[in-house]
């Protein structure tokens, strides 16, 4: 017999496998955790059951595969699998074009996701590891993709072009896509009902800050506009990502360093952004403190950070013409509200300006607004990506089930 609300939800990455079991009637998931650093002598699996017990332990077999088992076997024991698998849901990173919607993977989805791999090639074959996995070891159980990419496919042309001769496209598929689909399609969807405005008629920026981050620009529930491109580097100063920069730069960093194109690329991911500048740590919360103690160096950081994500947010105006309001999620947005103040100090044009004891409080007990009142509203959205997977999963299967 088979729990028809139970959704496993997978994000397989190139060394993790992070996991959460829902229960599609509650949001709590019933166990989450991840399996990190695997391939290593370093590799471990961290547990949550219920958000009530969690604990830490290390893998001695370290393939994508043997974690997997030992989670699911961890799940049998926990007698969470008992009554079976409604289905399983993949975080897929990139899908192209191929893509606007989450799908259900059979051949025809399997060999799209492989097709968009060049686009992705540290995501979507570590993505396609978690599906073999699982579709080895539940065969007869449906499984959905959840694309990063699906949610910005409502971009207009003009908006995801580049000023690059047309066959580039046409011949590559070199365009903007954007990321964080499920982040920024989730809170926006919170922020419509929270906020109680307009579902037919609403202008919102979210901005999802964490080790990346991105900001989009969504009218009336779909996205027309974000700050991340063709990969995950172009847009905001990020953790270890340098966000727009002349692309001139590499090529002279090639010269002058002595590097391969590789070894640039590598920089501008790796070494870059809030590291890079500070020299010392990509974790905002290191930097906010190193700053309170006078390092002026982790005080440049944090100055571009919240300059570059002010600017963006003013420029996603444009194409939405209106703004009702601006949602900060993911663990800088939602945790830091000294980076959420410097942001909106430089947004006063856009008739923004946040009460401070409710940013403080990072908007609990304000329904999550910390804006002053009669100005444009600003609120801290929690992004829940593996509970909106959840969702997404359940009601692709149903659709495919029904018709």
């Amino acid at each position: 017999m088979t729990n028809k609300n139970l959704v496993l939800v997978i994000n397989s990455g190139s060394s993790s496998v992070k996991f959460s079991l829902f229960d599609t009637r509650q949001r709590t998931p019933l166990a989450s955790g991840l399996a990190d650093r695997l391939g290593t002598k370093e590799a471990y699996l961290k547990w949550n059951i219920s958000r009530a017990h969690s604990f830490e332990s290390p893998l001695t077999k370290t393939s994508h595969l043997s974690a997997i088992k030992t989670i699911l076997a961890g799940l049998k024991n926990a007698a969470l699998l008992d009554d079976g698998l409604m289905g399983i849901g993949h975080r897929v990173v990139h899908g192209g074009e191929l893509f606007n919607e989450s799908a259900i993977i059979n051949k025809k989805t399997y060999k799209g996701i492989e097709q968009c791999a060049p686009l992705a090639p540290l995501h979507n074959p570590a993505n396609l590891v978690g599906i073999d996995t699982l579709s080895d070891l539940f065969p007869n159980t449906p499984q959905v993709a959840v694309f990063d990419t699906a949610f910005h496919q409502t971009l207009p042309k003009h908006a995801y072009l580049y000023a690059l001769p047309y066959n580039l496209y046409t011949d590559y598929s070199i365009r903007r896509y954007g990321f964080h689909g499920t982040s920024h399609d989730y809170v926006a969807t919170q922020a419509v009902q929270q906020l109680q405005l307009a579902p037919n008629d609403h202008a919102i920026i979210c901005a999802h800050l964490g080790n990346g981050c991105s900001a989009a620009a969504i009218k009336d529930g779909e996205s027309i506009d974000t700050t991340m491109g063709f990969t995950p580097l172009e847009g905001l100063c990020m953790g270890t990502r340098s966000g727009d920069i002349d692309p001139s730069i590499l090529q002279f960093m090639c010269k002058k360093l002595n590097k391969t194109i590789d070894e640039v690329t590598n920089i501008l991911n790796t070494s870059s952004g809030l590291l890079g500048l500070s020299q010392t740590s990509n974790d905002m919360r290191n930097l906010t403190t190193a700053a309170q103690k006078g390092d002026e160096q982790a005080q440049l950081a944090i100055d571009v950070f919240c300059y570059k994500l002010a600017k963006h947010i003013a420029a996603l105006c444009v194409p939405l013409g209106k703004l009702d309001a601006l949602i900060f999620t993911g663990g800088i947005g939602e945790n830091a509200a000294n980076i959420r103040a410097q942001v909106c100090r430089q947004l006063a044009i856009l008739n923004i300006y946040l009460d401070e004891d409710h940013n403080n409080q990072h908007g609990q007990g304000s329904n999550g607004l910390i804006s002053q009142t009669n100005t444009t509203a600003v609120a801290v959205i929690p992004t829940d990506e593996e509970w909106h997977i959840a969702q997404a999963t359940e009601q692709r299967i149903n659709q495919n089930t029904s018709s």
